[in-house]
């Protein structure tokens, strides 16, 4: 019998996620009810995500762990935990291991039946307007190819993301009605919701100064935490993803590897996501970059330990440091911050 144990990998969170569903789906359906937990690595550790599943349910037949971040899994003592678990684990018990890189630890990838095993790509360049396309056709409305390309400008490339955000055309249009690009900005551009995906992209633009992009930045930290579901810790996490996959394209391009195939196996599929970490990577040096990630990672410690209090400080400090001073830590008073 196999392991209980599923690894969904990869950037295409929108098919990742639908892969998800259908593990819990099939339990639910398998064992009558379903007690399902959600955890990320940046808050819980994967031994303490593992006691909900040595724990039996009192009030559901099957339990489902779901824990994103799996490629920090890295130290024996969490694998073995796992290793431990998964050699008594019954049908009932599931754990699912999601990963937004493309691999984690070998040790870990060897735990998991190779059929429970899948990575989920960025679509092709060339399948992207015609998947829009047929989404749109799909709920009776017909959309302008130049119309798709400005949403790919807009959104990110994931199916999850723009079956989100083309969601509102359904809502706001008359079903039959065609989509232009006229129609795109009216309700996506002016009405984008920030995250820490624009945040970044805001950041990584090398054509701006460094004046500009902080003024734009701290905007768009404004409009998250002003959010409903604004999360210092969700925001954070987004973030050192972000420069994680910007570390990446920075080793890629030291050995010379940025042909097609190696960029696509790294996760850089899109013409959007490699312009984007083209213009990061000229703003921030390899050095740089591993010195923001030290920074996220202490800010998050700080905001943790010091309560609500001084999140937007720490954040807005975050933000100065990444921009003006490249990684290096804010450690004195400089004239005009914060102004």
């Amino acid at each position: 019998m196999s392991a209980p144990i599923y690894l969904f990998s990869g950037p295409e969170i929108g098919e990742r996620s639908e892969a998800v569903a259908a593990v819990k789906d099939s339990l639910k359906k398998k064992f009558g009810s379903l007690e399902s937990y959600t955890y990320y690595s940046v808050e819980t550790d994967p031994q303490s995500a593992l006691v909900q599943l040595y724990s039996e349910s009192l009030f559901s037949a099957a339990t489902c762990v779901v824990y994103n971040g799996a490629e920090t899994i890295k130290k024996k003592e969490d694998i073995d935990k796992i290793a431990s678990w998964a050699k008594g684990a019954g049908e009932a018990s599931v754990l699912i291991l999601v990963s937004d890189e493309i691999s984690c630890d070998s040790k870990l990838e060897k735990l998991v039946p190779k059929e429970n095993r899948k990575q989920f790509w960025e679509m092709f360049e060339d399948r992207k307007i015609p998947w829009l396309k047929n989404y749109f056709s799909k709920n009776g409305f017909s959309i302008d190819d130049d119309a798709c390309e400005e949403i790919l400008d807009l959104v990110e490339n994931n199916t999850q993301a723009l079956k989100s955000e083309c969601s509102r055309f359904f809502v706001c249009f008359e079903q039959g009605a065609r989509i232009t690009v006229q129609n795109v900005d009216q309700l996506i551009e002016h009405n984008r919701e920030e995250s820490a995906f624009t945040l970044f992209d805001a950041m990584a633009q090398h054509s701006k100064g460094a004046d500009e992009r902080l003024e734009t930045a701290l905007g768009i930290l404004q409009k998250i935490r002003l959010s409903k579901d604004s999360s210092s810790v969700a925001l954070l996490a987004g973030l050192a993803y972000c420069f994680r996959r910007l570390e990446a394209w920075q080793n890629l391009e030291r050995a010379g590897r940025t042909d097609e195939f190696t960029l696509k196996t790294n996760g850089f599929a899109s013409k959007k996501s490699r312009s984007q970490f083209s213009s990061a990577a000229r703003v921030w040096t390899l050095g740089q970059t591993i010195a923001i990630k030290a920074l996220i990672a202490r800010a998050d410690m700080q905001i943790r330990s010091s309560g609500t209090g001084l999140e937007d400080t720490l954040l807005q400090t975050l933000i100065y440091s990444i921009v003006v001073k490249k990684g290096a830590s804010l450690s004195v008073w400089e004239e005009g911050w914060p102004a």
